[in-house]
């Protein structure tokens, strides 16, 4: 089995559908986790959950419509007749989707401080995944809560925000007292995962969330990297020169 490369940032193997959706529950818990001792007795982060329904994207058919004439059109031309093999679709079928996502409550009020979002595919693509985020997000930007959405996965729209440059990630850091202005974290593959401030009320210390961290902490609490095949291309695929890059590692 491949050794797992020591990657300086985001492991893109992790990326893959597969095992984003351990990955991403546990990098909300591990999250909470890790910053409950610096923001208790006052805060505390309380894991949350968004339920909808959503449906399966329709697939590729695996046969195609195509007629084939009979033996006895084959034998008398004047007789025509046809049989039609039927083709083989997919059907959307309604499933119910769980994401988890982080509210800072203060504890004396139980007033929700700041928001922390860990994008998943379904909030990249067009669909309910996306539809139910985007009012999320929207109503969050339109209140008094800090908003931080940390975006892990190459593959996808990207979310609404005006800026310079494109990057593989980003973390985005919305104060309510700044907005429309906002704090961009972006970063590359080869590029280190940046720390940054979790906001909450000005009177309070930020503490410094270390997300490449928390990575390493999932990773070996669960073991999920140990048993990748890291010889071939990850799902979403790398450009030719960042694959070999992987491989060099």
């Amino acid at each position: 089995m491949p050794a797992v490369p020591s990657f300086p940032g985001m492991n893109p193997y992790l990326e893959s559908p597969h095992r984003w959706p351990e990955m991403h529950t546990w990098l909300i818990v591990e999250l909470a986790r890790a910053i409950n001792p610096q923001l208790l007795p006052k805060y505390r982060a309380a894991v949350e959950t968004r339920v909808y329904i959503d449906t399966t994207p329709v697939g590729i058919p695996d046969a195609s419509i195509y007629r084939q004439e009979s033996q006895s059109n084959l034998s008398n031309k004047k007789t025509v007749a046809t049989v039609i093999t039927p083709e083989r679709v997919t059907v959307p079928m309604p499933w119910e989707v769980s994401e988890r996502y982080l509210e800072i409550r203060e504890v004396s009020t139980q007033k929700v401080i700041t928001v922390i979002e860990v994008l998943s595919p379904a909030n990249k693509r067009t669909g309910e995944g996306r539809t139910k985020y985007i009012e999320k997000r929207q109503k969050v930007l339109g209140s008094a809560t800090h908003f931080v959405e940390i975006d892990l996965l190459r593959k996808g729209k990207p979310m609404p925000i005006e800026c310079s440059q494109p990057a593989d990630y980003q973390i985005l850091v919305s104060r309510a007292n700044e907005r429309p202005s906002a704090e961009r974290y972006a970063f590359n593959l080869r590029e280190p995962v940046p720390q940054f401030l979790l906001p909450l009320t000005n009177e309070d210390a930020e503490p410094i969330v270390d997300l490449k961290s928390l990575l390493e902490t999932v990773c070996q609490d669960t073991g999920i990297a140990i048993g990748i095949d890291y010889t071939v291309q990850p799902q979403p695929t790398l450009s030719t020169e960042d694959f070999a890059w992987v491989q060099s590692l």
